[in-house]
């Protein structure tokens, strides 16, 4: 990636904030240039810096993190993506975000490899999602209550391979391991899930999942 990678960090805690600055700015390919210490400061900072990635505390004062990134990605915020910070292992809390247009979560004690991995991978388009993590989230909170609008039309405009890909994506397989059950090569697959994400117009892979489990692509085995 020949520009670095412009991350905002959003936490109340300044410990936090600072640990994190240190590990990132660490890197040569990625660059805190802002922080903010609640839900307003982070969708200021958004505004006006326009980072690649900011690090959201999903829970802060005046303003939590799942409304602040429902606010900027509803105001535009196309080219970012947010990857959720949290100490608790709330289930609600990650579909939430993941809901709001998150791309991924973390919990606050990952390592400095994962943390780095993570802001990596999301600035590629890629859903950080684990999943067993994943599996149970959708099982226990999208239901499919009735199909988003227009969904059943958006679904026709993809072919029977895009849905065999959408449907390897919502079991967060990785393009690696989707080529390899599809017997595809990686690249034909990055095709599809590009072109598939065009088609639904969604964000991300985070998106593809929620959408898959509730619209009825992906049948629910709740054990």
């Amino acid at each position: 990636m020949s520009e670095r990678v412009r991350v905002v960090i959003a936490d109340d805690q300044a410990l936090v904030r600072a640990g994190f600055r240190m590990i990132l700015d660490s890197k040569d390919d990625i660059e805190v240039v802002g922080e903010a210490s609640d839900g307003m400061e982070a969708i200021a900072a958004y505004r006006r810096l326009r980072p690649d990635v900011i690090l959201m505390d999903i829970r802060m004062p005046k303003l939590d993190g799942l409304e602040a990134t429902r606010r900027i990605l509803e105001g535009g915020g196309n080219g970012c993506r947010i990857l959720m910070l949290t100490t608790f292992d709330l289930d609600e809390y990650v579909y939430a975000a993941l809901h709001a247009g998150a791309s991924g979560f973390l919990l606050k004690d990952v390592s400095p490899e994962q943390l780095v991995g993570a802001v990596r991978q999301v600035v590629v388009g890629d859903a950080l999602l684990a999943p067993s993590i994943t599996r149970r989230l959708v099982e226990r909170f999208a239901r499919p209550q009735s199909p988003p609008a227009g969904s059943a039309q958006t679904l026709s405009s993809l072919t029977p391979r895009e849905l065999e890909v959408l449907t390897l994506m919502a079991r967060a397989l990785s393009n690696g391991e989707i080529a390899d059950a599809l017997c595809l090569s990686e690249a034909t697959v990055k095709t599809h899930v590009t072109r598939i994400l065009g088609k639904l117009d969604l964000r991300d892979r985070a998106q593809a999942v929620v959408f898959a489990y509730e619209s009825g692509v992906v049948q629910l085995h709740v054990h």
